[in-house]
């Protein structure tokens, strides 16, 4: 996949195009209906395939109050995309200059200009320009003047009911719903981060885990054990991951992401970066009275998540 950051990047010659334009916080199984709807119509006009997006959620600009943490990094967000198939992507910084465009503006420089479009695919509940004036209905009267079709891609409804959401894939996590959330999200939800040196706790306790750093990308769920899979250099391990501040010791930072690798008692994976998945909730965060019941607690975890991925 091709990755454009800034309009002059996209050569001349580009296109024409299919194109989509989104947030994709978290390429979900919604973003991916749209994605691939893109791809067929790209396919059947032999054009190419482009997802416009954001480095930024537009309300961290318009208002910052209500802006909710992302799901995933721009990092992330464009591997997803890669991952899904298209041909390119282009990450527009969302600032004051593309704020104030009008819809028009930003049809003519952006989806005219720059990726000569022949054909736009948004959702049911597309907005765009200054303000967000731009509808679905702007949208399509733009497209029979400047030369292209609009397809309106249906929301994806689990059973009928509610819609597919980043929205709601984040109330998940902050119940640590990991299960629920890996159903809307078409996979588990996971950070990304170094792996670095920690206090060492869990290797005393017979459980040396992987501590990543604290500015990991990716939204990390509630606080508590989970099981799930930890990535390293192309390989996928079995692993028990601890969420939160470790209440039973004082001074461990807040939401903390430890994984300890089942069966693996030599890897160094320090200073490595890591991608850690979560699969199932195994319980809560607790404090516990000492050291014993926590490796009770700790020794039961592991066999639960073992289980759990097997």
């Amino acid at each position: 996949m091709i990755t454009f950051t800034e309009l002059d990047q996209v050569p001349d010659a580009f296109g024409p195009s299919a194109v989509t334009i989104g947030k994709f916080d978290g390429v979900h199984t919604g973003h991916r209906a749209v994605v691939a709807a893109l791809l067929e119509e790209a396919s059947a006009a032999g054009l190419s395939s482009v997802a416009v997006t954001f480095d930024r959620n537009p309300l961290s600009l318009i208002n910052p109050d209500r802006c909710p943490a992302s799901l995933v990094s721009n990092e992330q967000k464009l591997g997803l995309l890669a991952a899904a198939g298209v041909d390119a992507a282009l990450l527009l910084r969302f600032d004051q200059t593309l704020a104030q465009l009008t819809p028009e503006e930003f049809v003519t420089s952006i989806l005219v200009g720059a990726l000569h479009a022949r054909t736009v695919l948004v959702g049911e509940d597309f907005r765009f320009g200054h303000r967000g004036l731009g509808t679905v209905a702007t949208l399509e009267s733009f497209g029979e003047v400047y030369g292209f079709s609009v397809r309106v891609v249906d929301d994806v409804r689990p059973g009928g009911g509610r819609r597919v959401s980043s929205t709601w894939i984040r109330e998940l996590l902050e119940e640590g719903d990991v299960r629920e959330a890996s159903r809307l999200l078409g996979r588990p939800p996971g950070v990304r981060g170094v792996v670095v040196h920690g206090a060492k706790r869990g290797r005393e306790l017979g459980f040396p885990t992987a501590n990543l750093s604290p500015d990991s990308q990716g939204l990390i769920p509630a606080d508590g054990v989970y099981a799930g899979w930890l990535f390293w250099r192309g390989r996928r391990y079995p692993a028990a991951i601890s969420v939160g501040n470790n209440p039973t010791f004082d001074g461990v930072p807040q939401k903390q992401v430890e994984a300890y690798v089942l069966d693996e008692t030599d890897l160094d994976l320090y200073d490595d970066e890591v991608e850690v998945q979560f699969v199932e909730r195994i319980r809560g965060m607790v404090a516990f009275t000492g050291i014993e019941p926590l490796i009770v607690q700790m020794t039961d975890d592991v066999e639960r998540a073992r289980r759990m991925l097997s």
